[in-house]
């Protein structure tokens, strides 16, 4: 992923900061618990594409 193309991406529901999971190859938007993926190297940011985080339960 291209550091520079990540500060300009946002979430497309909220228009927030996305944070860039280098392990999953994914982008998380923490304010809206969703996951966006990226395929062959683009990001696809669509909201019925994404995948809400689901939190652990102890």
């Amino acid at each position: 992923m291209d550091m520079r193309l990540l500060d300009a991406v946002v979430c497309p529901k909220c228009c927030g900061k996305l944070e860039y999971d280098k392990n999953h190859h994914q982008l998380i938007c923490h304010d809206d618990k969703l996951v966006y993926n990226i395929d062959d190297g683009i990001p696809v940011l669509l909201e019925s594409k994404a995948v809400e985080i689901q939190e652990e339960r102890a």
